[in-house]
């Protein structure tokens, strides 16, 4: 699924849905984030997908992508970010990550992905972008 994700922000480009951010290391890839609008909301954005190649977890490629992504999504008019994990145990250092981000749990589903395994939701309220100075000529 997320290569599909990669190859529609590829060929939407900026206008499409989804927008695609890579964080590259001695030029090779070490990171991705994907996020867009929710559909049928008015300035909510899901971040889709974001991961980090594990030997460069705790590095700060993390917390890049999630605040390219934050502005990116300012950019479009969002006014707030959601992001889902898995409750299990494995994931716990992926909650941390985003609570240290400022996303705060809003919602959990138990057994959603699995008996056990529930979805866990965290939001973060974005800053209005500056406002764009329009310059308009005077007759």
């Amino acid at each position: 699924m997320a290569a599909e994700v990669l190859d529609e922000a590829l060929r939407t480009g900026p206008a499409g849905h989804y927008q695609s951010l890579s964080a590259m290391l001695d030029g090779r890839l070490v990171g991705w984030t994907c996020y867009g609008p929710t559909p049928c909301t008015i300035g909510t954005f899901d971040i889709y997908w974001i991961a980090v190649e594990p030997t460069c977890q705790k590095r700060g490629a993390g917390r890049v992508l999630i605040a390219a992504a934050e502005i990116g999504m300012q950019s479009r008019q969002a006014r707030l970010a959601a992001v889902e994990t898995s409750g299990t145990p494995r994931y716990a250092g992926t909650r941390c990550f985003y609570r240290k981000l400022g996303y705060r749990q809003t919602a959990r589903i138990p057994d959603f992905y699995a008996p056990g395994d529930d979805k866990v939701i965290y939001t973060k309220r974005l800053a209005a972008p500056a406002p764009t100075l329009i310059s308009v000529p005077t007759s």
